[in-house]
């Protein structure tokens, strides 16, 4: 037993948390390459090497996939400091060069002076499709960054193997991810890209993306469905994924056959920036002016949102009640409990679906199952549900007011 105790410490020893073991780069400069500081990590890696996260048969891994920050070519190293052999009782290390080549397109190098040259070539990197919008961030060492978002298609000459490589990072910061099958032409991409001086020349830096797929909407029209959306870590906290999100909203407004624009089983923090957007485009609309605000949630709010932004009308009560709460005075007790009756009907929909269902079993459940039901929809119980939702809602509108003031 004690024999089995030290081997199973021993074999714990070749396990490695891939989180921490996969390292990423975005490369601009050879120095690059050596820069720790420049380096990022996954923020998932169960769709690689399973739930767990872990590759075993290996001390000191280290998985290099480092990209040249443009045109994204892609160096692929393992190293590791240690492995087990034969003499572990027949174990076998995980294969790390077959499981990342399956998410990793054939094209990528093993060598770093490969890599450079590659490197050297990004200087003729150009951006795949039409220009949208350019704007710029101040960053406090750099002074302004300018950065561009464009609107690409697989018919732009080599943006089929740029859009392989890019979509890898999916794997490693959406937790449910999945590649697309690129070549259905109803797929829209979205890319931004950052301008920057290398040698006196002007270099564009890959910095996030977005995929929407056109769906038919009888009889006539399309519902854009944005599908992916990534803005890659070294960016991250800039305000780009506002900027993608808005400039998306912006392109479609101005496309007749659009009717709406909605979103593939949205995150959380995609429902937030979707509101800040949305909120911040809709602010200026007639109908959403300051006195309409307090009269309700109206049909001009709808047919004005929808016709002008391809707002739809979920999203557009949400903008309501966003600015409805930035003209209301919560110190006024009459003016903060119409707000807060105001939400919550609208909370309250999932409830009042529950008691529907309830009537329904009334009629088919024997007494033990209903008893069983009725305990899950407690009345005490979804009156505290429904002031927890309230609360954490206008915690989130209330940082979207306090962004929209700061961009003012």
């Amino acid at each position: 037993m004690a024999g089995v105790n030290a081997m199973e410490k021993k074999l714990a020893e070749y396990k490695c948390d891939t989180n921490e073991a996969v390292c990423l780069k975005l490369v601009r400069f050879p120095e690059d390459i050596e820069d720790d500081g420049t380096t990022f990590h996954p923020e998932y890696s169960h769709q690689t090497f399973g739930d767990d996260e872990v590759a075993f048969g290996y001390k000191g891994l280290q998985i290099q996939l480092y990209y040249t920050a443009g045109n994204l070519s892609t160096l692929f190293k393992v190293k590791y400091s240690s492995k087990v052999t034969e003499k572990f009782d027949c174990v076998e290390a995980d294969d790390i060069e077959g499981k990342i080549r399956e998410i990793i397109p054939a094209g990528f190098t093993s060598n770093t002076d490969d890599f450079i040259s590659l490197l050297d070539k990004d200087a003729n990197f150009k951006p795949f499709g039409t220009l949208l919008h350019t704007y710029t961030v101040h960053n406090e060492e750099a002074g302004e960054l300018t950065y561009q978002i464009y609107k690409a298609d697989m018919t732009c000459a080599g943006f089929h193997e740029y859009h392989e490589r890019l979509q890898t990072f999916l794997m490693w910061f959406i937790e449910t991810a999945s590649f697309i099958d690129a070549d259905d032409d109803h797929w829209d991409f979205f890319l931004i890209f950052e301008k920057y001086n290398k040698d006196g020349e002007t270099l564009y830096a890959t910095v996030g993306y977005m995929t929407a797929y056109n769906y038919y909407v009888y009889p006539d029209k399309t519902r854009p469905r944005v599908s992916q959306m990534l803005i890659l870590p070294p960016y991250q906290g800039e305000g780009h994924g506002a900027q993608l999100l808005e400039s998306v909203h912006r392109f479609y407004c101005n496309l007749p056959k659009v009717q709406d624009i909605t979103a593939e089983d949205p995150s959380e923090n995609y429902v937030k920036l979707r509101d800040y957007v949305l909120t911040k485009l809709c602010q200026s609309l007639p109908s959403y002016a300051s006195d309409k605000l307090q009269l309700g949630f109206s049909e001009d709010m709808v047919k004005e949102a929808r016709d002008k932004l391809k707002v739809n009308k979920k999203h557009a009560r949400r903008v309501y009640e966003i600015l409805r709460l930035r003209t209301t005075d919560m110190s006024d007790e009459e003016q903060a409990r119409d707000y807060r009756l105001e939400v919550k009907k609208r909370l309250f929909g999932p409830y009042r679906k529950n008691q529907r269902e309830l009537e329904k079993m009334k009629k088919c459940l024997r007494p033990e199952e209903l008893v069983s039901h009725m305990g899950q929809m407690d009345t005490q119980v979804q009156h505290e549900e429904l002031e927890k939702s309230y609360q954490e809602v206008v915690g989130d509108y209330r940082r979207i007011i306090e962004r929209l003031a700061a961009q003012a």
